[in-house]
């Protein structure tokens, strides 16, 4: 019996226990399913962390989260001493105080028992993607919050398993989808929660991409970032699979301006791909004939384009391609009745690299109006400055200085610490998290038979119809202590 019909066929505690008026703590059986749907935790004052992993994106964020205002990174577990030896070093340079709890070098259970401390309110989780559940399962079952890079689960199964131990510990199990907090994105969302683009009707996302480089070599990385992906677990995966395996960039994104799992649901999908042509290509230009690198096979094909439709019947196009010499771009293009916005970033919000990147918009002003261009450079300034998100407005800036994607990683991280703060539900649940990361499996079974049609599950068990889209919202400053905050600039410090 799999679990969605062991669901079924115990539907009738449901009503047993809504007879009798009984609930189990942190789970209540009177319930349709969705527990976290609009879930807030008891308030913390203060936030403290505990980081898993300090490869790249691990040790970005951990010298990011001692700049946000009432959290506190007290503890590290990472596996390799050098890495460890390093983020001192970084931590000393920004003049910032090291955590004193570190787990690890070359202890693999080290994260485990840092897990276990009774002192910790959330465990933050940069691992490869692998590790990604087993780290989050044991934190929640430990009491603390999961936040967990992205894609923050690989198979159904695994999807299924955050959301039942987040239901059943009434614990976060978020996801950091940073993309979901870019300039443009939500300048996107504002204009769709203000109803500027009509009725949504379509929705682009991807993650377009040329990893074939820091794939096969690593060490590219490490020059850059100071961390490649260690024993090219990255690689291994794209070697392996089929589909997309990295969704949630764009479609994140997406979800949020549909009301995905809130008003709406992705019901069901199917994927086609390319032949595999350019990381193989790489490999055998770059290396010589007999080794392992050139030798390699490669399951996944150079693009993937996974179709979804929803509920309510709009669809949705994902693409991905991590191989072909392509400008970098998440797509992100939205269209309703009114109008359109397309684009990943401003230009300012990002990093100097932008060849193929932009942000342009239009939408009719009347019914009359025949939209067949995009706003002049005037009117889209006018526009962008006119309906940026407020939480762009109150701490774009800072969020820049401080850096990290252009500044989203900050308000993310941010956005999250001020929730848990107040006792505000996320604007990320589990089922955002299970229903985006779904879209791994179900397109590589998509793939694989032809491109077959694959249901999406609901994750929510019907509480889609019911959960409160997700608002327009910002942060209180006055709550929150932004007087000096470092950017990470030699120490700097700047005032909001």
């Amino acid at each position: 019996m799999n679990r969605r019909e062991f669901l079924k066929g115990t539907a009738w505690m449901g009503a047993a226990a809504l007879a009798g008026g009984c609930m189990t703590e942190g789970f209540s059986l009177c319930s349709s399913g969705a527990t976290m749907q609009g879930f807030a935790a008891p308030p913390l004052k203060k936030v403290r962390v505990g980081l898993i992993g300090l490869g790249s994106r691990g040790m970005a964020a951990a010298l990011r989260l001692p700049k946000i205002p009432g959290v506190t990174l007290a503890a590290v577990a990472e596996v390799r001493g050098a890495r460890i030896d390093l983020a001192r070093k970084a931590f000393a340079e920004e003049k910032l105080a090291f955590p004193p709890n570190v787990y690890g070098d070359g202890d693999a259970d080290g994260w485990k028992r840092m897990c276990e401390r009774d002192d910790l309110d959330v465990i933050y989780i940069t691992t490869p993607w692998h590790l990604h559940v087993p780290n989050g399962l044991y934190a929640m079952d430990n009491g603390k919050h999961a936040f967990i890079e992205v894609p923050a689960a690989l198979t159904v199964d695994d999807c299924w398993a955050l959301v039942e131990k987040s239901e059943k510990t009434s614990l976060h199990c978020m996801q950091l989808e940073n993309c979901c907090y870019g300039e443009a994105e939500m300048f996107a969302l504002n204009l769709c929660r203000q109803g500027i683009l009509g009725e949504l009707v379509h929705g682009e996302g991807g993650y377009i991409h040329n990893l074939a480089i820091e794939d096969y070599m690593p060490e590219m990385l490490q020059k850059r970032h100071g961390c490649g992906y260690h024993d090219y677990w990255r690689l291994k995966w794209n070697a392996a699979h089929k589909g997309n395996q990295y969704p949630t960039h764009g479609l994140g994104p997406v979800c949020q301006y549909m009301n995905i799992n809130r008003g709406d649901k992705m019901d069901f999908l199917v994927s086609l791909e390319s032949d595999e042509a350019n990381h193989s290509g790489y490999a055998r230009w770059k290396f010589p004939a007999g080794s392992w690198q050139a030798r390699k096979k490669i399951e996944m094909g150079d693009m993937n384009t996974t179709l979804v439709k929803t509920a309510k019947g709009r669809s949705i196009m994902i693409q991905h391609d991590v191989a072909s010499p392509r400008p970098y771009s998440r797509i992100n293009r939205i269209s309703g009745t009114k109008g359109i916005l397309e684009g990943c970033y401003f230009a300012d919000s990002m990093n100097p690299v932008t060849d193929g990147c932009y942000c342009r918009y239009g939408w009719r002003e009347n019914p009359d109006d025949a939209l067949h261009s995009f706003f002049d450079a005037k009117k889209a300034e006018e526009m962008r400055i006119r309906y940026r998100h407020p939480l762009w407005k109150q701490a774009g800036e800072l969020a820049k200085a401080v850096g990290g994607h252009g500044g989203m990683d900050f308000l993310m991280d941010l956005r999250w610490a001020y929730c848990l703060q107040n006792a505000l539900p996320l604007d990320m649940d589990v089922y955002d998290l299970a229903s985006w990361c779904s879209i791994c499996e179900l397109s590589e079974r998509s793939v694989r038979s032809n491109s077959r049609p694959q249901d999406i599950p609901d994750f929510t068990r019907g509480g889609w119809k019911s959960a409160k889209p997700l608002g327009i919202w910002g942060i209180d400053t006055a709550k929150m202590d932004f007087r000096k905050v470092s950017t990470g600039a030699a120490g700097s410090q700047m005032e909001i």
